[in-house]
């Protein structure tokens, strides 16, 4: 395998990478300072220069999480620390040689994981694969659970502030290295496309609500964003306290125990945190961004509504089957009979009735597993795309495709199962153990079109000229499958009635 290393010169030092199969690669570049000591809680501040050469061969610490979540391959995990704030650039291995070149589109990806859980280090974010068609691509880390993504601000005390939606202002830091450092690697600083799945495409519709956030990104691309994890500052401040009485703290002296507690303490609060959130009930999520502070104003979608938010082109979007994956694994979702009745508990008699109605079966097994999906992520997507395209250019996707394997296991096109095409995995000796040889045909068209849209996007802004955009007229929906096709306002009926929930909810 012929490799050799590469240099480049950043604002705040030279990095080394090196060279493999036609891309250049830097791994765990410093975007920001390590945010330990007194930096726990606090802003992310810019990086310290350093002298001489850093060595970005190898990826540095995820954030502190549980450890199960941190395998990166067979008996191999990867090691966790506070000083977790960095980021990777893959570029083709011609990018960056010629300065007078113009620079290639920038993909900056968000990972997901429920804002708990997740690291840009994952096999499957890899990128290679998007750089060599033609862009740069950067992946990034940002502090997760307690440490960056429950908000704590109000335990604020004598000597201790503690900042607001630190991840928020970590992501918005790593957008500033960008646009200050990635002309070097090859890319345009003026255009970057941001993208994420899951927490990670929430976080982008966050972005876009975000004042700070402003001129950083040119386009963006959600991919199965949540509905319920942005909450409003009281709440949060609830969360706070019950956080500090997981830790055995009160609150006057709950800064004094967050800046003492080990990151393993806090990870395991949270996660008693979180199920008690939702056995109280609590009306929101325990961690994600807080709105109603200086550095978020509004809830992004209310945002969005009000022609708030940063006008650019979006391409939103959900999968056939999202609710399936929680029915085995993170039980987070209403996708059970018990859970939905719990949750339509307190809802009037004619708007569950409304509801429900939507869903015919129900209870039935499908019925309850496509409920839970929609009520998470299809109802995230038709009120962004509702919001958003009232003011900017809206493309809005369903990705229908299974493998027969996935649809033998049960799972068909659930959540997270697009980054298979995005990230074309099933090219890999992975993804060719999913598709068993009888779909390898329809597995690589299916990743070479979204592949193919999503790099258009991040060049032009236009993922193709037979997408049309997202209207409140026609509502068209590009369907992602072994046959492409444009549906206009697909499950209306369902569309309609989480509708009338979120405006009952108000």
């Amino acid at each position: 395998m012929h490799e050799h290393t590469v240099r480049v010169k950043t604002a705040a030092g030279t990095v080394e990478g090196f060279t493999r199969d036609g891309v250049n690669r830097w791994r765990s570049i410093p975007y920001a300072r390590p945010p330990i000591g007194a930096l726990r809680y606090r802003a992310p501040q810019p990086v310290q220069p350093w002298p001489g050469v850093r060595y970005c061969h190898g990826f540095g610490s995820c954030a502190p999480q549980q450890r199960m979540y941190t395998l990166l391959a067979p008996g191999r995990y990867q090691p966790m620390s506070e000083d977790c704030l960095t980021l990777n650039v893959v570029a083709p291995a011609e990018a960056g040689e010629n300065p007078a070149a113009d620079g290639l589109p920038v993909m900056v990806f968000i990972h997901g994981g429920g804002y708990m859980l997740g690291s840009s280090a994952t096999p499957i974010y890899d990128g290679a694969s998007l750089a060599r068609k033609g862009c740069v691509y950067v992946s990034v880390n940002y502090r997760l659970g307690a440490l960056g993504c429950l908000e704590l601000s109000s335990l604020s005390g004598p000597g201790a502030t503690i900042d607001d939606n630190l991840f928020l202002r970590d992501l918005v830091m790593s957008l500033q290295w960008v646009r200050d450092n990635i002309a070097a690697f090859g890319g345009d600083p003026d255009n970057v496309t941001i993208f994420g799945e899951s927490a990670g495409a929430h976080a982008v519709a966050t972005l876009l609500a975000t004042p700070a956030a402003q001129g950083l990104f040119a386009q963006a691309i959600a991919q199965s964003p949540g509905s319920g994890m942005s909450g409003p500052a009281d709440i949060a401040a609830d969360y706070a306290s019950r956080f500090a009485r997981q830790l055995g703290a009160t609150e006057s002296d709950a800064t004094t125990a967050l800046l003492a507690a080990r990151p393993a303490e806090l990870v395991d609060a949270l996660d008693r945190l979180v199920v008690e959130g939702q056995r109280d009930m609590l009306g929101a999520f325990a961690i994600g961004p807080t709105y109603g502070t200086e550095y978020l104003p509004d809830d992004p979608v209310a945002a969005m509504s009000a022609g708030k938010a940063h006008p650019v082109p979006l391409i939103v979007g959900t999968n056939a089957d999202e609710g399936r994956l929680f029915t085995r694994f993170l039980k987070l979702l209403p996708t059970s009979e018990p859970a939905i009745e719990r949750l339509l508990a307190h809802v009037e008699p004619d708007a569950r009735e409304r509801i429900l109605s939507a869903y015919p079966g129900y209870p039935g097994n499908n019925a309850c597993v496509q409920f839970g999906g929609d009520f998470i992520f299809g109802s995230a997507v038709w009120q962004i795309a509702q919001a958003h395209s009232a003011f900017a250019p809206t493309y809005v996707y369903r990705y229908d495709y299974a493998t027969t394997a996935l649809r033998w296991s049960g799972m068909g096109a659930t959540h997270a199962t697009e980054l298979l095409a995005v990230f074309d995995v099933y090219r890999s000796k992975f993804g060719r153990l999913l598709t068993a040889g009888v779909d390898s045909r329809s597995a690589r068209k299916v990743t070479d079109d979204i592949q193919g849209r999503w790099l258009g996007f991040a060049d032009r802004g236009v993922p193709g000229a037979d997408w049309p955009e997202y209207t409140r007229d026609e509502r068209a929906v590009l369907v992602l499958d072994r046959r492409r096709r444009v549906v206009l306002d697909p499950n209306a009926d369902r569309r309609r009635a989480w509708e009338s929930f979120f405006l009952a909810a108000r």
